[in-house]
């Protein structure tokens, strides 16, 4: 099911970069360039930390969401997709989180 979610999510992104702007919120993002999709990564960012201390769970699934949302909105502008985060987290997996960041070196 997730991935079925996030395939739909990718293919919706990828053509919301061929819509104009004022058709949606994401077309207009992506016509907004680079720094308006980080702006919002960010924002959203701090709006799950908030969420996050305030203890509740739904509103923080809520922040995530949209944490997540603008994250693919940000891979999809740079040719990325969710596909290529899960290749790298099925990369890591097994691996000691220690060694990993060891390696990056």
């Amino acid at each position: 099911m997730s991935n079925d979610i996030l395939q739909r999510l990718t293919e919706t992104l990828e053509a919301r970069k061929q819509a104009a702007p004022e058709s949606s919120y994401v077309a207009k993002l992506f016509s907004k360039g680079d720094d308006a999709i980080l702006k919002k990564v960010i924002e959203e960012a701090g709006e799950v930390l908030l969420a996050a201390k305030d203890g509740d769970k739904q509103h923080l699934v809520y922040e995530v969401a949209d944490l997540w949302f603008h994250t693919l909105v940000l891979l999809a502008q740079k040719g990325l997709s969710a596909e290529d985060v899960l290749q790298e987290l099925a990369r890591r997996e097994g691996v000691s989180g220690i060694e990993e960041k060891a390696n990056r070196k």
